[in-house]
């Protein structure tokens, strides 16, 4: 394992290692029936409100990380989202968008693990930050489009704003950047091995959360 570690950069290990998982997530029948147009505003919706949870978590550990030795690089005002996510539900569900609003069992569950992981293990928390900021600036976009011309959205407008970084220029530049953040992480290979793993349970616990909102919005036969 040591040897892997060393002889391939950490971004392309982490990548690697997590493509199966990645892919599982990212072909959910929820996802694929979302991006099909085989769903409603509605379904999209209660996607987006789920999201809210879990950057919540993401971000309101992010404060307290920012001089973090390990974690506090990746710490980038750039990408946050919750504020974002905010202005969707708004426009999604009116200004009273916080009335009734509960994560799915699996959604709570994903974000108590991205709050324990900010409280008491920073490299783990990479993983987390790994698995959906770099996501949102990738196969995000792809969701922002599908939902502009789906539900008629204004472009990059209320409804899609969480998939427009707008301090993001270029996200292409960005996304090096970040994958050099990962090669330069201050860990040992044994650290690595385990911000691996809990990537793969990241991908595992968004495709539970998929399961679940499938389950909510079954396609009629």
């Amino acid at each position: 394992m040591d040897a892997t570690v060393t002889a391939t950069s950490f971004s392309t290990l982490i990548r690697t290692a997590s493509h199966e998982q990645h892919t599982e997530a990212e072909t959910s029948t929820f996802m694929s029936d979302l991006l099909g147009g085989r769903l409603g505003v509605d379904a999209y919706t209660r996607y987006t409100e789920q999201l809210w949870f879990v950057y919540r978590a993401m971000e309101d550990g992010a404060e307290a990380l920012r001089n973090d030795p390990v974690a506090g690089p990746f710490i980038q005002p750039e990408l946050m989202r919750t504020a974002e996510l905010e202005r969707d539900l708004a426009h999604l569900r009116g200004a009273d968008w916080r009335e009734g609003l509960e994560p799915l069992p699996a959604t709570a569950v994903y974000a108590d693990r991205v709050a324990e992981c900010a409280r008491t293990w920073p490299a783990g928390y990479i993983a987390h930050h790994y698995t959906r900021y770099l996501g949102d600036l990738s196969g995000g976009q792809i969701i922002r489009d599908k939902a502009e011309r789906t539900w008629g959205f204004e472009r990059k407008g209320d409804g899609v704003r969480f998939y427009v970084f707008e301090g993001i220029s270029n996200p292409a530049s960005f996304k090096r950047g970040y994958r050099e953040l990962l090669d330069a992480v201050n860990a040992d290979d044994l650290e690595k091995q385990r911000i691996v793993d809990e990537c793969k349970r990241a991908f595992a616990l968004n495709t539970a959360v998929f399961r679940e909102l499938g389950e909510t919005f079954p396609l009629s036969a």
